[in-house]
């Protein structure tokens, strides 16, 4: 270009154009706010409920209440049902979700998955009088599950597969109880946590555990947005910590007590 005043002219102009623009991410924009917004479910006791005082309580609230502690903010409890976990998260309405989502790779094509954080073992829970005492009860049986969870998934397909009896759908984890304790349904599976908790809780009478159901062990995962590689790679630090710390032994005790002993979160030859 022969003209250097017009090259200077033009430098001006096109320079903004290949300067991308600053960004904060999510952890930068939560940390600024002064506020962690959590999706929790508050109907999966010991994992999530409310006290009787009406506050949400429970290892999942104190999860929150812990990340927000390391981070400097205050924890916003955002009460989300399982179903609306993921929907909460993509709206905006939560940051974060700490609800004892499973870590399926269905899931993980929406939104993104941590390393694990807590772990289930399946049982099977009934009343006293349906004659049912392992899982090989069930077939043929009224069945059902709170949706979008991982046991209502993994129930409802082997339901199908023996083709008998029936499965229904439950908004809440309440609602489930609710039906097997009333004979709506003869059954359901749901986690040792909670099915201990039930029991304990004197709320719904006659239940039982009948067994542990074959599924594998549901690991599950605090969840962000997939493309929120900085606040990802925190919460993965964050639990790693809360492990090493024995912080997440204590919550275990505090909340399921110590009659079972604490989730093993590893996973031979993946997670040490």
């Amino acid at each position: 270009m022969k003209n250097p005043a017009l090259a200077v002219a033009l430098s001006v102009v096109l320079t903004p154009l290949f300067i991308a623009p600053a960004h904060a991410d999510k952890l930068d924009d939560i940390i600024g706010s002064g506020k962690l917004r959590c999706a929790v479910t508050l109907d999966f006791p010991p994992m999530g409920f409310r006290d009787e005082s009406n506050k949400p309580a429970g290892f999942d609230v104190d999860y929150c209440n812990d990340l927000a502690k390391v981070l400097g903010v205050d924890a916003e409890v955002v009460e989300t049902p399982f179903s609306d976990r993921i929907p909460a998260l993509l709206s905006g309405r939560a940051d974060v979700i700490v609800a004892s989502t499973s870590d399926t790779l269905e899931r993980a094509k929406t939104v993104g998955l941590t390393v694990p954080y807590f772990a289930f073992q399946m049982v099977v829970l009934t009343r006293d009088n349906t004659g049912i005492n392992s899982y090989a009860d069930l077939k043929g049986k009224a069945l059902g599950n709170t949706s979008s969870t991982y046991e209502a998934i993994a129930l409802e397909k082997d339901q199908k597969s023996w083709g008998s009896g029936s499965f229904r759908a439950y908004q809440s984890q309440n609602d489930t109880l609710l039906a097997v304790a009333q004979g709506h349904i003869d059954a359901t599976v749901v986690t040792n946590t909670v099915a201990a908790a039930t029991i304990k809780s004197g709320k719904y009478k006659g239940l039982k555990i009948a067994g542990d159901a074959p599924y594998v062990i549901d690991y599950v995962s605090l969840g962000a947005k997939r493309s929120e590689y900085g606040l990802l790679n925190y919460l993965n630090l964050f639990v790693n910590q809360q492990v090493r710390t024995g912080r997440y032994k204590e919550l275990f005790v505090k909340w399921v007590g110590s009659d079972i002993p604490p989730a093993n979160l590893t996973v031979p030859q993946v997670y040490y």
